[in-house]
């Protein structure tokens, strides 16, 4: 049950089907992006499904704490599984924080589609987000089947309210749009990738359970068919969803397009209870995203703490729960200050919320480009290379390469700073790696050593009589 929730919560079904469609969607409404919505999550969906068959050979041999971080050290080496832990950390933060943003915002949504007139709706929406970050700490703390009862749950509420809120609304609403405009494509490449960065956002956090090779039952059945089915089924549902989007939006109008909420927006068009409910649903939704991507973070933390290439105090557990219960009350304080900070601003929060998600895209991108790379060295390692793992290997690090390196040129050319501040943490990476090798090569050896496999994870133990 842990590994099917942490899969499940840490794409968030419910929350990314309502969500991510509307933050790709003005860029294509404006032309800017040139692609549609259909065929820009089909091409993320792709990508995904070839990194998840890149991680399945390894997450069947190695249950590993800290996830592709782990794979990355047993295949390219300790220095580069620096790189790939960083970058995964940034992914896992900035999707947390844009989950607690989206959680605020749909709440302060609800009850305003509930007739209640708030004073300060920002304070409201910022007290929310601070109520959220407390709430998934102590859950995280209580340990990982606490919280995933609890997100399983959220998460299936949150479908089902959704399906048929979907299923009323275009029954009674049934847009005018055509099949070839909503299938259409004007054939530009780069805004076709920049979209493509987004759309990963839906998919992110499918390999999440790699982080619970530790205290998962029979890891290496249950983790691999979790990271193997999770973006397949999150895809199909996500096509349905943004064609149903691609076309409400399109007749949509434009304060309704360029809203931080407007799907939930145009429910209320036509029956404002139903979109509290939505909201409701979508804000459930995103909490239990929160909490998956910050468990998959601490994770990460926690293992480097044990390792020493972070102060070793984060590799504490809880004395009760045994928990990385350092780790989170470290994290969570920081994950939770960006989006209060944000609402406190007032920065836009439809631009903070697609800042967020392509920032954490990119570290996505980076760790899985790292992780994939690592497949046939981590095989060769072991005495099972095969020619299939190379060109698996090689076709999913050029097209993971393709799509980060052309959404970079287009963030660059428009003066967006997206694609530097990562550049900037990757080289950050780079130099602590170096810097670990100079002053302490023992704990950059020690890098991976913390993931050992257990006789308990390979065979059911028998009680004794």
């Amino acid at each position: 049950m842990p590994v099917f929730a942490q899969a499940v919560a840490g794409v968030a079904p419910a929350g990314a089907m309502s969500v991510i469609p509307a933050l790709v969607f003005p860029g294509f409404a404006s032309g800017s992006a040139g692609g549609n919505l259909v065929l820009t999550f089909s091409a993320a969906m792709a990508v995904m499904v070839l990194v998840s068959l890149c991680l399945r050979p390894m997450a069947r041999r190695m249950a590993a704490v800290s996830g592709l971080y782990s794979y990355t050290a047993k295949g390219l080496g300790q220095r580069t599984a620096i790189t790939a832990g960083w970058s995964a950390v940034f992914g896992y933060g900035l999707v947390a924080m844009a989950s607690l943003l989206v959680v605020g915002i749909y709440a302060a949504q609800m009850f305003i589609h509930l007739g209640f007139a708030l004073a300060d709706p920002g304070l409201f929406t910022a007290l929310t987000v601070l109520a959220a970050a407390v709430a998934a700490t102590v859950l995280m703390v209580r340990g990982i089947r606490v919280s995933a009862w609890f997100t399983v749950l959220m998460e299936s509420l949150s479908i089902a309210v959704l399906a048929v809120l979907m299923a009323v609304y275009f029954a009674f609403n049934t847009p005018q749009v055509s099949l070839g405009s909503v299938l259409g494509w004007d054939g530009r490449l780069d805004g076709l990738a920049m979209g493509i960065v987004v759309a990963v956002s839906a998919f992110v956090g499918f390999e999440s359970p790699t982080t619970l090779g530790g205290e998962a039952h029979r890891p290496f059945l249950t983790v691999p068919r979790a990271i193997t089915w999770t973006p397949i089924l999150m895809g199909v549902l996500c096509l349905l969803a943004v064609a149903a989007q691609d076309a409400a939006l399109k007749e949509a109008t434009a304060d309704v397009a360029g809203s931080p909420t407007p799907l939930s927006d145009l429910f209320a068009h036509s029956s404002p209870l139903s979109a509290a409910v939505l909201d409701l649903g979508i804000a459930a939704s995103w909490f239990a995203c929160a909490i998956a991507s910050a468990n998959a973070l601490v994770r990460i933390l926690f293992c480097m703490g044990r390792e020493g290439t972070v102060p070793r105090l984060v590799g504490r557990t809880h004395p009760a729960f045994r928990t990385p219960a350092v780790a989170i009350v470290t994290a969570m304080p920081i994950i939770a200050v960006v989006p209060i900070t944000i609402i406190t601003s007032g920065a836009s929060l439809q631009q903070s919320l697609v800042d967020l998600f392509t920032l954490a895209a990119y570290g996505y991108l980076g760790s899985y480009i790292l992780a994939s790379a690592s497949l046939p060295f981590f095989l060769r390692r072991i005495g099972e290379s095969t020619r299939v793992s190379w060109i698996l290997a090689a076709v999913t690090t050029l097209a993971l390469g393709a799509v980060l390196w052309t959404a970079a040129d287009v963030s660059i050319r428009a003066g967006n700073l997206q694609s530097v501040i990562y550049g900037a943490v990757l080289l950050a990476s780079i130099v602590y790696a170096a810097f670990l090798h100079i002053r302490s090569p023992a704990s950059l050896a020690a890098v991976g050593v913390y993931d050992e496999t257990r006789e308990s994870d390979l065979f059911h133990s028998r009680p004794t009589p």
